[in-house]
């Protein structure tokens, strides 16, 4: 599996990157946040990974930080979330944010994404609240915050 890459940023898009590492290029997809905060295409990038392999595609989701690859991780462990909802909620939310928004029980916030209605954001806060109670620098899926 892909767990990092660093290489050439080639272009960005709406919702991906293209890294180009060593002549090949990765299409990265990553939350909005993470795009606008790239640096300038042909600068290099470093973006923590994670591989979604299925029957039908392999897909990179991209991050600026290992706390928001856990968010990423943690968020999918809810029932409606998968890896769309997970970007369009860290693309809204910055982990730390998400993190207070869920320890609040602010509902209202984590709906500003789109694709997450009042039912499933309500579900969110209710299913993370208890992980997301130490703060933004929780350590979600055994790794420490960067």
């Amino acid at each position: 599996m892909i767990a990092r890459l660093t290489g050439q940023l080639d272009a960005v898009a709406d919702d991906f990157c293209i890294v180009d590492v060593g002549g090949v290029g990765y299409q990265v997809f990553c939350a909005a946040k993470t795009l606008r905060n790239l640096p300038r295409p042909g600068e290099t990038v470093k973006l923590a990974i994670v591989t979604h392999v299925r029957e039908d595609h392999i897909h990179l989701y991209g991050f600026a930080s290992e706390q928001e690859k856990q968010w990423f991780a943690l968020l999918q462990t809810v029932q409606g979330v998968g890896a769309k909802v997970a970007l369009a909620i860290l693309s809204v939310l910055a982990p730390h944010e998400l993190a207070d928004a869920i320890a609040a029980g602010d509902k209202a916030s984590v709906a500003r994404a789109s694709g997450v209605g009042p039912k499933l954001a309500q579900r969110i806060c209710i299913e993370l609240k208890d992980k997301a109670a130490g703060g933004p620098a929780i350590a979600v899926v055994g790794d420490a915050a960067p």
